[in-house]
C-alpha cells in the first residue's frame, strides 16, 4: 500500500477515516478559538449595558449560557464543515433525519433521563444521603437562571452528542469495519468515543480516577441509543435531562461544577462510593446503577418500537453510501447537494 493509499480512499473519494477525524480536531480548535475571541470582544461591549438593564446575576447568567451556545455553534459548525468537505456527507447522516420516529425517540430520551435522575435523587433521599434545604434557590433571579439552565443543557446535549456520538463514533467504526467487522468496529468505536468523552471531563472541579471511569460509562449508555437506531434521538434527549435534572431540579453537581440554580437544593452526605460526592451521582455507585438501568431501557424501547434491537447498519455504511455499496467507485447519488 503506497503512501497516498494511506491517507486517501480511492473508492470512496475521501480521506481515510483517521485522517477526517484529525481534520475535524484541526477545525473545532480554529472555530472554538475564533469564536471564543469574538465572543470575548463582544461581552466586554455588552456586559455593562445588560448589568445595568438586567442586573448583574441575570448578566452573568446570559454571558455563561452565551459562551456555551457559542462553543456549541463552533462545534456544530466544525462537524458540518468537516462532514461536507471531507466526509462528503449531510448533517443528516450523523444521526439527523428528522421526522416522526426522530421526535418520538427523542421524546423518549427526554423522560428517560428525567425519570433515571429521579430514581437516583428519590434512592438517595430515602437512604439519607441527600437533605432538603430549600426549593427555587436562588430567590433573586430563579426564573432567569433556571431559562440559562435549560438552553446551556438542550445546547450541551446536542453538540456533545453530534460530535462524539455523530461524528467521532461513526467515523472510527467505518474506519475498523475492515479489520474487525461490524460488531467488533462498533464495540470499539463506542469505547473510543467514551474514552474521550471521559477524558473531556478529567479536568472538571472535583474529578478523580473515578469519577472518569464513571464518564465513560455513561458515553456507554449515551452512545446505546445511538448504535441501535442510527440516530442520536435518543441519546441527546438523554443527555440533556440528565443533566437537566441533575442539577437545575435536584441540586446535585453536574460532572463536578454547581450549576447556581435548582428547583430543590440540597445537602449531600453518605459514602462517596456510593453518592458520587461532590462530582455528582454520575461518579457513585447509585448513578452507576442508573446508568445500567437507562441502558436497559434504551435497548427495551428499541425492540418495542421497531421490532428489532440489532446494531444499525448506517454506523458503519452510511445510507448514503448503501446503494453503492458494491460498486467499483463510490458516487454521490442525485439527492445529495
Amino acid at each position: 500500500m503506497g503512501l497516498r493509499a494511506v491517507v486517501w480512499n480511492a473508492a470512496e473519494r475521501r480521506p481515510r477515516a483517521p485522517v477526517r477525524l484529525c481534520v475535524l480536531v484541526v477545525v473545532a480548535v480554529a472555530l472554538v478559538v475564533g469564536t471564543d475571541l469574538v465572543a470575548r470582544v463582544a461581552a466586554s461591549g455588552v456586559g455593562a449595558w445588560l448589568t445595568a438593564t438586567v442586573g448583574d446575576a441575570a448578566a452573568q447568567t446570559v454571558g455563561s449560557v452565551a459562551s456555551v451556545v457559542v462553543s456549541g455553534v463552533a462545534l456544530t459548525l466544525a462537524v458540518v464543515l468537516t462532514g461536507r468537505y471531507v466526509d462528503r456527507r449531510r448533517l443528516r447522516d450523523f444521526g439527523f433525519r428528522i421526522d416522526r420516529d426522530w421526535w418520538l425517540d427523542y421524546g423518549f430520551g427526554l423522560a428517560l433521563g428525567a425519570t433515571l435522575m429521579t430514581l437516583v435523587f428519590a434512592v438517595e433521599l430515602a437512604a439519607g444521603w441527600v437533605h432538603i434545604t430549600g426549593t427555587l434557590q436562588p430567590r433573586g433571579g430563579f426564573l432567569v437562571r433556571f431559562g440559562g439552565l435549560v438552553v446551556a443543557f438542550v445546547a450541551v446535549g446536542l453538540y456533545e452528542e453530534l460530535l462524539l456520538r455523530g461524528y467521532v463514533l461513526t467515523n472510527a467504526a467505518e474506519g475498523l469495519a475492515g479489520r474487525l467487522g461490524d460488531r467488533g468496529a462498533i464495540a470499539s468505536a463506542t469505547a473510543f468515543s467514551s474514552l474521550l468523552f471521559g477524558v473531556a471531563h478529567g479536568s472538571n472541579p472535583n474529578a478523580t480516577l473515578v469519577s472518569t471511569v464513571a464518564i465513560v460509562l455513561a458515553g456507554g449508555m449515551l452512545a446505546t441509543g445511538y448504535v441501535l437506531t442510527g440516530e442520536l434521538a435518543i441519546p441527546v434527549g438523554l443527555h440533556t435531562t440528565w443533566n437537566l435534572f441533575q442539577g437545575g431540579v435536584y441540586g446535585f453537581n453536574v460532572s463536578g461544577i454547581g450549576v447556581g440554580a435548582s428547583v430543590v437544593a440540597v445537602e449531600q452526605s453518605g459514602p462517596r462510593l456510593l453518592t458520587g460526592g461532590d462530582f455528582g451521582p454520575e461518579a457513585g455507585l447509585v448513578g452507576l446503577g442508573a446508568m445500567a438501568v437507562g441502558t436497559l431501557a434504551i435497548a427495551g424501547w428499541v425492540r418495542w418500537r421497531t421490532g428489532d434491537a440489532g446494531l444499525a447498519s448506517s454506523i458503519t455504511l452510511p445510507e448514503v453510501r448503501n446503494r453503492e455499496r458494491d460498486a467499483d467507485r463510490w458516487e454521490p447519488t442525485p439527492d445529495e447537494p
